[in-house]
């Protein structure tokens, strides 16, 4: 039980600005062999879109820290997330699961007021899909 808190601990972190990888902590839970695969997916993506959702949150209710030097974003960070969304719209939710970039990017979402059902059925497609992938390569 322990693993899969921390597994939803580590996801929950890498969708935000910290330098987590969940890729990493599930890859290795997998190759135990001692934990069921459907749970380690489930725990890692349902961390993971929570920890997008708060981005999110951040973009839609506390654009007006921005300039604060405890903000977890800086203007060059959603400059470009922006340019993302100017170039692919909606659908580059879809890569919030990238790294560098898709952080910034389910914050700018926020920001701009996406829809937030649309939101979340874009980025938990990118999200489940990337550890699905893993899942089946390791």
């Amino acid at each position: 039980m322990t693993a899969y808190f921390f597994l939803f601990f580590i996801s929950f972190l890498a969708a935000t600005i910290f330098p987590f990888s969940s890729e990493l902590t599930l890859i290795n839970l997998l190759n135990t062999g001692s934990y069921s695969s459907f749970m380690l997916i489930s725990t890692a993506s349902a961390g993971n879109i929570l920890g997008s959702i708060f981005n999110w949150l951040l973009g839609n209710y506390l654009l007006k820290y921005l300039n604060k030097k405890w903000f977890p974003f800086k203007q060059k960070q959603i400059d470009q997330a922006s340019n993302w969304f100017k170039k692919f719209g909606i659908w580059s939710l879809l890569f919030a699961w990238v790294p560098i970039i898709g952080d910034p990017l389910t914050f700018v979402s926020g920001i701009l007021r996406i829809n937030f059902f649309i939101f979340l059925i874009l980025v938990s497609i990118g999200k489940i899909l990337r550890y699905l992938i893993l899942l089946t390569i390791f």
